[in-house]
């Protein structure tokens, strides 16, 4: 869900802002991760030849799909963060 969301935020994000935001993950983890979104049509990945290399990733419009049908889950995710009482 994170990723989805996230790159749907500010698209095209690079690899390096994805990253920034997972502080905790590993970096085989966060490429693994968006390696299975582009294989399943979620994500489009684009190489730019550069020096160093630059990686950006967009919602495919499937991947826009879910990340509206997500917006709702992030939304009451938050409202219940904000909440003294936590979960």
């Amino acid at each position: 869900m994170g990723v989805v969301c996230i790159v749907g935020a500010a698209q095209p994000v690079r690899y390096s802002e994805i990253e920034a935001t997972f502080g905790e993950v590993s970096s085989s983890t966060l490429s693994a991760r968006l390696d299975e979104l582009t294989e399943a049509g979620l994500l489009d990945r684009e190489q730019r030849e550069t020096i160093p290399p630059r990686v950006e990733y967009a919602l495919t419009d499937d991947g826009e799909r879910l990340r509206e049908r997500l917006e709702p889950v992030r939304r009451w995710t938050a409202d219940r963060s904000e909440r003294s009482d936590g979960w």
